[in-house]
């Protein structure tokens, strides 16, 4: 194996090492007193591709968020029985067995200017939309309601694995009610209280069944046709004028009404030469009365956009403060480990004093980006927009970029050597070997004889940045700790 970074595959039998590069790894991992089953743990648990996604939908009072939060084991998404509750997040990873997925939680919120069946259909739809298989709730105290055939129908029409959890059974006396729920026509009803977690074990060993496994790594390899980009922002900051400004034609017509039409979604768009899906997250628009809601379906939108893209292009307006709505949709990509662009847009409009301003804000606001190509636009002019390419290009090489671990092991040997973790309790943990067993985010994990603190991890990380670009994406550290026994073994 040559010692070049590089984004092209070798053998794929061992996530993204090759035959001979896995086993002077094992053998450096065994010297150093690793046990094997624990290393093949750490790379199965780092180098999986892109987690299966599994969408909560039902009507509102169901219980899909107390399900949610029984399903991912703490207490995280909003249960409130006030509708129009705001979340920050709608998606959250869970483990079932040893399986790790993602839950997408539809919430309930209840847009009654819209009616009841049309506010659940939208959040269903766009949370079905990404999902690999969809757990649909039903309150089994009440049986089947107009509302529910309807998402039925929606369900069916998606085509996606369904498990229907007849939810609020407490007791025997409730199974009668959930074996009721065999009308609806999706199969076997499994009797749940999520408030309880009574029947739920039986339910995510279903969903198991449903959901498809962690794709493996498909180290350099795109999945086939276009590269897919997702152009997020909160509502108003010109995300449809830029995409009708890059298409060179109004493509994306917007509904004031929030969440009552759908835009075309995925837009096939030439730039440079060549041809982008830009799968849109346009169309929430607010208007005062429906600003929790507008909020609430922005997120789901931007949540199932992001799960469905390789880069984020996240367009911010220069002309206004950054927000706290802007971090989030940030915080949003970078978790979701996309390839991120940052575009202010609206930059035509600037003084000299609001971009002194604004420059400070990206410092202060933007540091945990800081890493991300920027480009100045104008969506109406069309000022810069020849830069938008070069940026997603650069933000995809360095998604896709992995260090050998011949090189990456020399590098973390220069690292110890000259800036070693501070003392701690009389003790020094070292980083010991290390290995990039993933792309699309690059993972990395590393072995070492004790605890790294977290500013030594965020020191490694700018180290890895400085030394091998992945310019444009986050990257992702984990660390296993070496037990004492090992030495012994």
């Amino acid at each position: 194996m040559n010692d070049q970074i590089h984004s092209e595959g070798s053998g794929h039998e061992h996530g993204e090492l090759g035959d001979a590069e896995y086993a002077e790894f094992m053998e450096l991992a065994a010297q150093e007193g690793f046990d094997p089953e624990e290393i093949e743990g750490a790379l199965g648990e780092a180098g999986h591709g892109p987690l299966p996604v599994l969408a909560v939908v039902g009507r509102p009072n169901v219980g899909k968020s107390t399900l949610v939060n029984r399903i991912i084991g703490r207490r995280e998404a909003v249960v409130q029985d006030k509708p129009g509750v705001t979340r920050d997040r709608v998606s959250y990873e869970a483990e079932w067995a040893g399986r790790r997925f993602k839950v997408v939680d539809t919430g309930g919120w209840e847009q009654d200017v819209l009616g009841l069946d049309a506010s659940v259909a939208a959040q269903a739809e766009y949370a079905i939309e990404t999902a690999d298989a969809v757990v649909f709730v039903v309150d089994s105290t009440v049986g089947a309601t107009d509302t529910d055939e309807a998402v039925v129908k929606l369900l069916r029409r998606a085509g996606k694995p369904v498990v229907l959890c007849a939810n609020k059974v407490d007791g025997q006396s409730g199974e009668a009610d959930a074996a009721a729920l065999w009308s609806l026509g999706l199969g076997e009803p499994h009797p749940v209280s999520s408030l309880h977690g009574r029947g739920t074990g039986d339910m995510l060993d279903a969903v198991l069944e449903a959901l498809p496994d962690a794709p493996a790594q498909k180290f350099g390899t795109a999945l086939g046709g276009p590269r897919r980009i997702a152009l997020i922002g909160r509502p108003n900051v010109g995300k449809s004028s830029l995409l009708n400004k890059v298409a060179g034609e109004d493509r994306v017509v917007v509904n004031e009404l929030a969440g009552t039409t759908r835009d075309p979604v995925d837009e096939l768009i030439n730039l440079g030469g060549v041809t982008w899906k830009f799968i849109d997250t346009a169309g929430i628009r607010r208007r005062v009365h429906l600003q929790e809601g507008a909020d609430y379906y922005a997120s789901l939108r931007t949540a199932a956009a992001v799960e469905k893209a390789e880069v984020a292009v996240v367009l911010i307006d220069s002309s206004e403060s950054i927000s706290v709505q802007d971090q989030r949709i940030i915080t949003m990509a970078v978790e979701a480990g996309r390839a991120i662009v940052v575009a202010f847009n609206k930059w035509d409009t600037l003084d000299e004093e609001r971009r002194y301003y604004l420059e400070r804000e990206i410092e202060t606001e933007l540091a945990q980006i800081a890493w991300a190509p920027r480009v100045n636009v104008s969506a109406v002019t069309g000022r810069h927009m020849e830069k938008l390419v070069p940026a997603i290009e650069t933000a995809l090489e360095g998604w896709e970029t992995r260090v050998p671990t011949g090189r990456l092991n020399a590098f973390l040997g220069e690292i110890v050597a000259s800036n070693p973790h501070p003392i701690r309790g009389g003790k020094q943990p070292r980083i010991l070997f290390g290995t990039q067993a993933g792309t699309k985010p690059p993972r990395f994990v590393l072995f070492a004889s004790g605890f790294l603190e977290h500013g030594y991890r965020r020191f490694v990380e700018r180290r890895l940045r400085e030394e091998f670009g992945f310019e444009g994406t986050p990257i992702h550290i984990s660390v296993r700790v070496r037990e004492k026994r090992g030495r012994n073994k």
